[in-house]
């Protein structure tokens, strides 16, 4: 994986940067020191470290403005970061940038219960969304398995999904407006607090959810906030096998059911959390499913019967359906503790995701099956079954010579393969550097050749966030501007398109 080369003419004016973004943010709040960096030198993906130029914290949206634009005017380069949880290289720091983190932007700004919005700046976790308007009933329905600590603006830059997407849908969906600056320490406001606030416009939202901090700073977001349901019920439904559970998957949408969640775990994340658990599974179960309904106790009640019903006709061994709290939050356990419970079982593990036409479910999993006999790497499998969001964990140790590179080619085959049936790259980790140089599989060179205009018309010196997502590096320039001089412009006479 390779990354910009470093300006070593920044990297030499490491102490005048400082001194220059604590006049901005304050002493503290600027971290130059080496020892103090090493924690930020990496985000979720641990295969991939640098030392950031200098950390900045900085508190208000004006502080953003004044980093970006010192930045700017500077040519330093600039990574966004939450609080580090990207799975894909997103906020992988660079020896010549500074890494601008949200942490100090933590506030829930107002919370309009009869408009069910909230405005929260980007570095509130997604979890304390929900805790703060909980009192009112009401909640903020995406949640990535890192909602404990991933912040929205995180979320908002991978436009992050959920075990609730299926139903409720992706960050993109419940995102009303934005507060952003640019690289330039422009402020931009697009949408905002109220449904229809963005109609009308261009669909700017939709280009900057999702964007991986490549276009500019989220300083505040304006949230869509749902009623929580009246009811939810899981169902826990164990299979003889992995292709018994994916036909099972994909029956139940066929009858017309969106549960609200539909997950999936394999025999050997099964064998993994049973210990901290402390239960057993059926020495039949090969993969488990759980699907949660949520809705009116009656709408809930008759859902329950249907999907039970479906299982039992695709060969479900056992069945389990929660009917209490704790009952669901107890079946829950297992999917919730499943990344940490493999984690046990091997020094490292590889988590990449791709998303998959439900239908393809099992040709992509046979597939990964063969992958692993052919790296050598043994794997298992926990995903978001309902919308094909696959998210293979793929066991490897990186004290061994060449196994974090065979793990790496692993989850890129995976990653083809899931392109290859009509799925695409990411489902919710994003581009990052993880998957940067397999976009060329999955776009064509027009089609990233408009994507790279549109990142030069917000970051025309590519400032922001640069080496990720895109596979080569690319100027302005190459897209047919050119620069004036003292407004004299070259050959005035030639016809200009």
């Amino acid at each position: 994986m390779q990354m910009p080369h470093p300006s070593q003419d920044i990297i030499s004016q490491r102490e005048t940067l400082a001194a220059g973004l604590r006049q901005i943010v304050g002493s503290e709040w600027v971290i130059s020191d080496e020892v103090e960096r090493k924690p930020y030198q990496c985000d979720g993906i641990t295969a991939y470290m640098a030392m950031p130029l200098l950390v900045v914290l900085p508190a208000s949206t004006e502080e953003v403005r004044a980093v970006l634009r010192f930045c700017h005017e500077r040519g330093v380069k600039v990574v966004p970061r939450g609080s580090g949880t990207s799975l894909s290289g997103g906020a992988l720091p660079l020896e010549d940038g500074i890494l601008l983190v949200t942490s100090r932007l933590c506030s829930v700004v107002e919370v309009d219960a009869p408009n069910r919005v909230a405005r929260v700046q980007p570095g509130v976790p997604n979890i304390a969304i929900s805790e703060a308007v909980s009192h009112l009933g009401l909640c903020y329905m995406p949640d990535p398995s890192s909602q404990l600590i991933s912040t929205i603006g995180g979320n908002v830059a991978e436009n992050a999904g959920g075990v609730h997407c299926l139903k409720y849908g992706v960050t993109a969906d419940h995102i009303l407006g934005l507060q952003l600056v640019l690289m330039t320490g422009e402020l931009l406001q697009l949408g905002g607090a109220f449904l229809g606030a963005s109609e009308g416009e261009l669909d700017l939202m939709g280009v900057l959810t999702g964007s991986e901090g490549l276009l500019g700073v989220v300083t505040e977001i304006a949230v869509r906030l749902e009623p929580v349901p009246e009811v939810a019920r899981v169902i826990s439904m164990s299979f003889p096998s992995v292709e018994k559970a994916c036909e099972c998957v994909g029956a139940i949408i066929g009858v017309g059911v969106i549960p609200a969640g539909l997950e999936f775990m394999d025999r050997k994340v099964l064998d993994a959390v049973s210990v901290l658990i402390r239960e057993r599974f059926d020495d039949r179960t090969e993969a488990l499913l759980l699907c949660e309904l949520d809705g009116t106790a009656v709408e809930v009640d008759a859902l329950v019967h249907v999907v039970s019903d479906v299982a039992r006709a695709q060969g479900a061994i056992e069945l389990k359906v929660s009917t209490t709290e704790e009952e669901r939050q107890r079946i829950w356990s297992s999917r919730k503790l499943a990344f940490s419970a493999i984690g046990k079982l091997c020094p490292d593990y590889y988590c990449t995701d791709g998303t998959i036409p439900r239908n393809k479910l099992p040709e992509v999993l046979n597939t990964m099956a063969e992958l692993s006999e052919k790296y050598g790497l043994d794997y298992a499998n926990c995903f978001h079954a309902g919308d094909g969001n696959l998210h293979p964990i793929i066991m490897y140790d990186a004290a061994k010579p060449g196994d974090l590179e065979k793990a790496e080619a692993f989850g890129a085959d995976v990653l083809i393969a899931c392109v290859n049936v009509g799925g695409v790259l990411s489902g919710e980790h994003g581009i990052g550097v993880e998957k940067r140089d397999l976009m060329t599989h999955q776009f064509t060179d027009v089609d990233l050749h408009q994507q790279q205009m549109l990142k030069c018309a917000f970051d025309p010196q590519e400032l922001l966030n640069p080496g990720k997502v895109f596979p080569t590096a690319c100027r302005c320039a190459e897209f047919g501007r050119m620069h004036v001089r003292g407004g004299a412009l070259r050959f005035a006479d030639i016809p200009r398109f």
